[in-house]
């Protein structure tokens, strides 16, 4: 489609607000896609369902990082592997 920049984006609008408030592309892709498909209030309830990063191990949250595929997890702090997490 000609003038589109993205054609795996299925709601344009939401990905760049979520882009402007700091959001990685897969993960404002991510967002936007599920909301194209459910609703956006459907999307803003899900989730909730794992802990708080901040209660979990050091080695808990590498083993997370390596299986959402980070890079250079191994040598970070906890705080540096949270932060790294929450905004994959």
């Amino acid at each position: 489609m000609p003038g589109k920049k993205n054609p795996s984006v299925k709601d344009p609008k939401l990905y760049e607000e979520l882009r402007e408030d700091g959001a990685s592309k897969q993960k404002a892709a991510r967002i936007s896609n599920a909301a194209a498909k459910k609703g956006r209030s459907d999307v803003g309830r899900k989730g909730g369902k794992a802990g708080d990063y901040d209660d979990w191990t050091v080695a808990q949250l590498k083993a997370k990082a390596k299986e959402i595929g980070l890079t250079g997890y191994s040598s970070k702090k906890k705080s540096e592997l949270i932060s790294a997490l929450r905004n994959s």
